[in-house]
Formats: C-alpha cells, structure tokens, sequence
C-alpha cells in the first residue's frame, strides 16, 4: 500500500509545473506577438514600436519598463517603470505589478528562452517573443 502512495505522489509531482524554471526565463527583452481576447478573438502585431524588459532580483522582485529599441543595442527609456514582485501561489507563477496609479496581477502559463505566456484577470492572453536587437555591421569584410 505504501509503493502505491509513493507512485501516486511522484506521478503528481511530475506532472506539475515546475515554475521556478519559469522564473530564470522573465529576465530580458520581450516583444508582444499577439494577444488573444476572453472571447477567443486574436491581435497580431506584426511591429512593435516598444518592447518590455523585465528585471528580477534574487528575492523575486524588480520592474517591467518600456523601452524603444534603437540600433546597435541602444535602447530609449522613460523614466517610468512598474514595480513587479513574483510569488508562486497554488502551483502558478503571478506577476503582481504596482505603479502609483493602479495594482494589478498576470499569471505566468509558459516562460522559455525564447516565448512567454501571460494571462491577466480579465483573461486575455498575451504571447511574446524574445525580442533581438537590431545590429547593423557597418565594417568592411
């Protein structure tokens, strides 16, 4: 009776979401793809004139900020950010965002590399793609 406990509690725990994976993924540059609507509809941004970068520190806290991306690794910035603290809360990874204006919370559904998945409270999905830098190579070969 004992193996079958151990055998349910190990299918269990691989079967979950291992979201501290998830968290080494935020870190960087992101650029929106699409987003998909409550009600199933779906933009696509083909051009972005923003991207988002997201900083978090060793105890789970950091920004996201705005950014408009230059050539060369240059990068634009207001100075406006939004504070974001991480939790992991019933096996979800949640962004919880504060700026002076409103609070509010996304929960991570996939962070790799190179894609990142987020819905917010009123359901609307957002897909994002790692964002690459624009580099012109101007030297003669």
């Amino acid at each position: 009776m004992k193996n079958y406990f151990w055998l349910i509690c190990l299918v269990i725990l691989s079967c979950s979401k291992n979201q501290e994976a998830n968290i080494e993924h935020l870190q960087g540059y992101w650029e929106i793809q699409e987003v998909t609507m409550a009600d199933g509809s779906k933009k696509e941004y083909k051009y972005n004139e923003t991207i988002d970068f997201i900083s978090v520190n060793d105890s789970l806290k950091g920004f996201r900020k705005k950014l408009t991306p230059g050539i060369n690794d240059t990068y634009y910035a207001s100075d406006d950010a939004e504070a974001i603290q991480l939790k992991i809360e019933d096996n979800d990874l949640n962004i919880y965002y504060t700026t002076p204006y409103s609070k509010w919370k996304e929960t991570v559904l996939e962070a790799t590399s190179e894609r990142l998945l987020i819905t917010n409270e009123a359901e609307n999905t957002y897909l994002y793609k790692r964002y690459v830098p624009i580099n012109l190579d101007l030297e003669e070969k």
